[in-house]
């Protein structure tokens, strides 16, 4: 049995699940997010917890218990609050803006780069270095997250580049240090 497939998720004030056949609604203060359920995955609401149990004991079966648990879990979560990721631009000339639903990150390239936000994702520019990307489906927070990252991603030697804040980057030693 799966340790985490197997705990209840609690639902609370202000949201509502609703299960119809294979579709998984989540409804909060924040937005909607649905889920399609595989086929052997089953969702029952009881008294105010959300129990999420399996019908066979295949492999896959067993690895999809645990995992669409925590994609439900992570809905409640985020129609209650956002999900945010930040990320910070180290480099000269290096910066980024918002205009509108639309990201414009100045990245060491000779045209700038612009991302589309998603449905459902907005971005915040803080003093032209630091982006914080918000929205309610942590998928999609993580994954357009990404994409800027992929930009211009941290380079090993100076350390410039697009990271996430916080992120670690250990430098090599260049040429001169060998000498």
């Amino acid at each position: 049995m799966s340790r985490i497939g197997k705990q209840p998720i609690t639902i609370p004030a202000g949201v509502t699940v609703a299960v119809d056949q294979r579709l998984v609604k989540v409804t909060g203060p924040k937005g909607t997010l649905d889920l399609k359920l595989p086929l052997k995955i089953e969702v029952t609401i009881v008294e105010g917890q959300v129990i999420v149990s399996r019908t066979g004991e295949d492999k896959k079966t067993r690895s999809n218990h645990g995992t669409f648990r925590a994609h439900i879990n992570n809905m409640i979560l985020g129609v209650q609050t956002l999900w945010q990721k930040e990320l910070e631009i180290r480099g000269i000339g290096y910066k980024a803006t918002v205009s509108g639903d639309k990201l414009i990150v100045t990245a060491g390239f000779i045209h700038t780069v612009d991302i589309v936000a998603p449905a459902g994702v907005q971005f915040q520019v803080t003093d032209d270095t630091k982006i914080l990307v918000t929205g309610i489906d942590k998928t999609k927070v993580g994954q357009t997250a990404s994409n800027i990252r992929k930009i211009r991603p941290p380079e090993p030697y100076k350390g410039k580049g697009i990271r996430y804040l916080g992120e670690i980057i250990k430098l090599k030693a260049g040429k001169t240090a060998k000498a």
